[in-house]
């Protein structure tokens, strides 16, 4: 039999999306603990860091994934004839008060926003960054309420909800004067 980190190592490389420390014990074999499958992907994650690849191997949406390096995408950009894809001010608006406030209904999107914003969900919801998680039972015409996706965990590169930034991490990356920026 293969060595275990040879296995999960395996597994990680070929697997469509992020794998739980959960699904890497069911895949790998019968009777491996979870703990034994997370002292095997901490090593490789060291080994991965200390080589310096072009890869690393990071806790993404509930699961491991390998994911290329962010200062290489504009290499693979242009490797796979794409230009990254940006959301608008607006959908960028939206999705943060999605994330920041799920579950939410759209009207509560819209008040805090200021605007209409069904086109914008629309569209976020044709991305899968977000998603109708349920009913408002309570309420007239029982409304949606929006959440976020594991995609959009997995296009931001955080392992949950916990890892968004605080409100005053992003205070502390706001320029103080923004007419500086004209």
């Amino acid at each position: 039999m293969l060595p275990l980190k040879t296995i999960v190592e395996g597994l990680l490389f070929v697997a469509d999306g992020p794998l739980s420390l959960e699904k890497l014990a069911e895949a790998a074999a019968d009777n491996i603990s979870t703990e034994s499958i997370e002292q095997e992907v901490e090593s490789l994650i060291n080994e991965y860091d200390d080589l310096n690849r072009a890869f690393s191997l990071s806790l993404v949406a509930g699961g491991y994934q390998f994911r290329t390096k962010p200062g290489l995408a504009p290499y693979v950009l242009r490797l796979k004839k794409k230009t990254a894809h940006t959301l608008s001010r607006s959908a960028t608006e939206t999705l943060a008060v999605i994330a920041y406030r799920q579950p939410i209904l759209r009207a509560e999107v819209e008040k805090i926003r200021g605007v209409d914003s069904g086109g914008v969900i629309r569209t976020l919801l044709e991305k899968d960054l977000i998603k109708i998680t349920r009913r408002d039972d309570n309420l007239p015409g029982r409304p949606m309420l929006y959440g976020t996706t594991d995609r959009f965990l997995e296009t931001y590169g955080l392992s949950d909800l916990k890892a968004l930034p605080t409100v005053e991490e992003i205070e502390k990356l706001e320029p103080k004067d923004t007419r500086t920026l004209f």
